[in-house]
């Protein structure tokens, strides 16, 4: 397996970056020294995102674009080679959701969910794979959601895109492996994050959507992006909450979906009125009040680590622990046998 270069060597381009985990990751890579392009549907917000990374001596361009339209993204790619001869690293972090119970969504709702989600992570994949081929390899990096696993009431359209991102992670994979690719596909699976995505998407419950518990600060997702920029595991699931819905998922089926159908509803509703004719960034952006910026409005619920994705992502470390837990066991084996 060909190693991917480091950070700093490096041209990525990040699509949805005007706020949440694509501006921060934007800001990130920029500040360990890598050429980026950021994409957005948000001129002002991707100005705005360029002007700090340059304020802080970082090297970005920035090109507005939908994710929906392949056309757009293909140029985007084309512009990053363009201005920067190669493309290493391609994120796609572009997305929407909604609140809704599923016989309330509208038809066009569920198209742009699926539209922008998935349909836009396969264009990413389009656009970038080229490319990738070209510089020799690369990596093809798709923020899905815990939510590609293991699905949650008042939100179909948005866990059914994020199954099908799942899906389309791994397809690429076996197709690229099968070919031996130097290119590698990793899929990033947040929890609950404390983004702008709660107060920027449309509800039909009545009220501002909060996420389940546990809430993790973003910067963890970006966290686990840099080390997929240059490690390329498979998938990383950022938070240990999202880790444990999984594993329920996979061990206890049924048991963990009666709990999310009971919890799901209750958990998912803040005491802030907004009704479905709010402002939303469904078809069309909203003001940069909302847009530049990384965090949300849950600060005081938000936990700064999880000690799952730092094990996750420093595996040397995972490997001690790992090896110090069998020793333990060795040891406390060899003297029960010593005594009897």
């Amino acid at each position: 397996m060909r190693k991917l270069k480091r950070i700093e060597e490096q041209v990525a381009v990040v699509m949805g970056a005007s706020s949440g985990i694509g501006r921060e990751t934007a800001l990130r890579l920029t500040a360990r020294g890598a050429r980026v392009v950021v994409a957005a549907r948000t001129e002002s917000a991707l100005a705005s995102l360029v002007a700090e990374i340059r304020a802080n001596r970082g090297t970005a361009e920035y090109l507005v674009a939908d994710t929906t339209d392949i056309d757009q993204v293909k140029s985007v790619a084309r512009y990053a080679v363009e201005r920067y001869d190669r493309l290493d690293t391609w994120v796609q972090a572009a997305g929407v959701a909604m609140w809704s119970r599923f016989e309330e969504t509208r038809p066009e709702e569920w198209s742009r969910i699926i539209d922008v989600n998935l349909n836009g992570a396969a264009y990413g994949a389009m656009a970038a794979l080229p490319h990738l081929r070209n510089a020799g390899g690369g990596a093809l990096i798709l923020i899905s959601s815990v939510e590609g696993r293991v699905a949650v009431p008042l939100q179909a359209a948005y866990a059914a895109s994020k199954h099908g991102v799942n899906a389309l992670a791994r397809v690429l994979r076996m197709e690229l492996e099968a070919e031996k690719s130097p290119i590698r596909v990793t899929e990033i699976l947040p929890s609950s994050m404390n983004t702008p995505l709660f107060e920027k998407s449309r509800t039909r419950i009545g009220v501002q959507p909060h996420p389940l518990p546990f809430i993790y600060d973003p910067r963890l997702v970006v966290d686990a992006i840099l080390y997929a920029a240059e490690n390329a595991p498979p998938e990383i699931i950022v938070g240990g909450s999202g880790n444990l819905f999984v594993q329920g998922e996979r061990w206890a089926p049924r048991l963990t979906e009666t709990t999310l159908a009971l919890l799901g509803r209750v958990m998912q509703r803040t005491r802030e009125p907004k009704s479905d004719t709010a402002p939303d960034n469904l078809f069309d952006p909203l003001p940069d009040a909302i847009c530049n910026r990384t965090d949300g409005g849950f600060e005081r619920e938000t936990r700064s680590t999880s000690a799952t994705t730092w094990l996750r992502t420093h595996p040397r470390a995972r490997n001690l622990l790992a090896a110090g837990v069998v020793g333990t066991a060795a040891l406390a084996l060899f003297r029960r046998r010593e005594r009897s």
